[in-house]
Parts: structure tokens; sequence; C-alpha cells
């Protein structure tokens, strides 16, 4: 069984937040001695993971010294962050693997995911990263080409555009990896973003690819039998925040999808990763699972967490 296991930001940081680089690693040591249990148990491990703080981080540092040197670009963020939490989570889940007394190489790849440079959202950005500035920083950036908009008492806050996910282009690396024996850890932050010119070369965009999105694309790729999305909480919810609230277990993705139109999932935290659950299984995959990183063994195996399947 290959099981495609999509690890959030929010993982790789502290359970307040923190993001010190001593957080980070202390973060991705408790993430993977459950990816490691799985790889421990016979199941084939491909994993990928979020990187919104850190991306949020780097343009923090971006508008603090916009005045001095230039801003980097949101893909080179993307890029830089994918290669700093790979090699963070190749030291941790090798440490991780040997405490399991299993034998595995581990790689990280820096990933590209292409889309499309007329997607409708560049037109219209509305996906907000990074924090909140004063009117006078975010001014600054304006005139970086950077778009920003006024959100009120809190601030300005910047906003991307987050294009539909469409081909990861440097899977043939990552299934070659996988074939080989390796552990891989890929696409991160859903991939770089990049586009295809007319003479076929290929460009970095600012925009930001959805994770989940991209967890999906890149398992109906690389041939996953099952797709594990680590979140914070062990299930899907309906009614949340409710006295009605119940949670979800087997679900089918028809009932999902009814459920998504309904309302039932914020956009913003569990909407994305019900909406890459269905893709994932429409596509092939035998089941996805939503859960958190405590149940990560049982969920590969369609035993814990929220279970989606086609029928």
């Amino acid at each position: 069984m290959r099981v495609l296991v999509a690890l959030g930001g929010n993982a790789m940081t502290g359970p307040d937040g923190s993001a010190r680089p001593e957080d980070q690693v202390a973060a991705a040591t408790r993430a993977t001695e459950s990816v490691a249990a799985l790889v421990a148990a016979g199941v084939d491990v491909v994993l990928t993971h979020g990187n919104g703080p850190q991306v949020g981080n780097l343009l923090v540092k971006n508008a603090l010294a916009a005045h001095v040197v230039p801003p980097v670009p949101l893909d080179w963020c993307g890029a830089q962050t994918q290669a700093t939490l790979g090699f963070v989570l190749t030291c941790a889940l090798e440490a991780a693997l040997a405490r399991h007394a299993v034998r595995r190489p581990v790689a990280a790849l820096v990933t590209r995911t292409l889309v499309d440079g007329d997607d409708p959202g560049f037109g219209r950005p509305t996906k907000p990263v990074g924090r909140y500035l004063p009117a006078d920083q975010a001014r600054a950036l304006v005139e970086h080409g950077e778009t920003w908009e006024d959100r009120g008492e809190k601030g300005w806050r910047r906003v991307v555009a987050s294009p539909e996910p469409l081909e990861v282009l440097d899977a043939p690396a990552a299934a070659a990896l996988i074939d080989a024996g390796y552990v891989v850890v890929a696409n991160g932050g859903g991939g770089i973003p990049v586009v295809r010119g007319e003479d076929g070369s290929v460009t970095g965009v600012e925009a930001v690819i959805d994770k989940d999105l991209g967890a999906a694309l890149l398992g109906r790729t690389v041939g996953a039998d099952v797709l594990v999305i680590g979140t914070d909480v062990p299930y899907a919810v309906l009614g949340y925040g409710t006295p009605d609230a119940r949670d979800l277990h087997t679900v089918t993705v028809a009932e999902l999808r009814d459920h998504a139109a309904a309302g039932e999932f914020a956009a913003g935290s569990m909407g994305p990763k019900v909406e890459a659950a269905c893709r994932f299984v429409e596509a092939g995959g035998s089941r996805a699972v939503i859960t958190d990183l405590d149940h990560l063994v049982d969920a590969a195996h369609g035993e814990a967490g929220t279970v989606v399947v086609r029928a």
C-alpha cells in the first residue's frame, strides 16, 4: 500500500504557533514519529507538508527590509521554505526511522506545480498571506508591485492569486526515488507555482497553491492508494461549534460533497481538505482520510478519522 501523508503547515510550529528554529525542529520530530510508525508497519509513504506560517515569516522579513533590499517574490518564498522544511523533515524522519529500527533512505525534493497563466485567480487575488501591516509599511511593498488591501482596524494585508494546480512537474523524479525505496518529501505548500511559456520555458509566478489540493494531485500522480490529510482534529465535524456537532466517520464522496454544498466546512480550514479528499477518491484513490497525527497508522488502514470512499 502506498500512502501520501499531508502534514499541515501548523504541524511544523510549536503548539502555541511559535516558529523559532528549535520550535520547528521539535514539531517535525513529533510529526515524523507517526510517519515512521507507518513506515515500520510496512507502508510505502510519501510525505508532503504545508508552509503557510513559514512563508508568512519570510513575508514579514520582506516587509521589514523592503527599504534596504528588494523583497523576494512569493515563488522564491515557497522554494526557500520547501528546502528548509524538507531538510528539517528529512533529518527528523531519519532519526525516527532509526528509533523504529527501520532502514529506509529519505530524500526531499524542491517541487514545482504547473498552473494556467490565464487562471481567473490571477485577475482577482483573494488569498490573504502574511501578517497585517500599517499603511506606511504596506505602501512600500505596493511600490514593489504587490497587492495589499485595507482590512480596517487590523491594518493592511497582502492578497495573492490561488490558481488551480494542474501538474506536479517534478513528480517523475519523486516517483523514481519512491520506486528505489526512498521515503520522499515533496510538493511542500502545494508546490512552487509556475507557468509555461509558448516556447516551453517555465517561470515562477506570484501565487499560492492550496496545499491540500496540491497533495491530492501529487497523490494521484505518484500512484498513492490512500491520502491521509493530517490536521489538528481527529475528524471532520458536521455542525461544528453547535450543540448538534457530530464527528463524520465513513462517508461517501457524494455525501461529503452534499455536506460541503450545505456550508458545513469553513473555506479557510476544513473546506480545502474536504475538497482534496473528494478529488483524490474521484480520481481513483481507494480512500482519503482526514484525521490528526495521533491516529495516522490506523487512518492509513481506514480505521480512524473521517474516511472518504467512493460508495
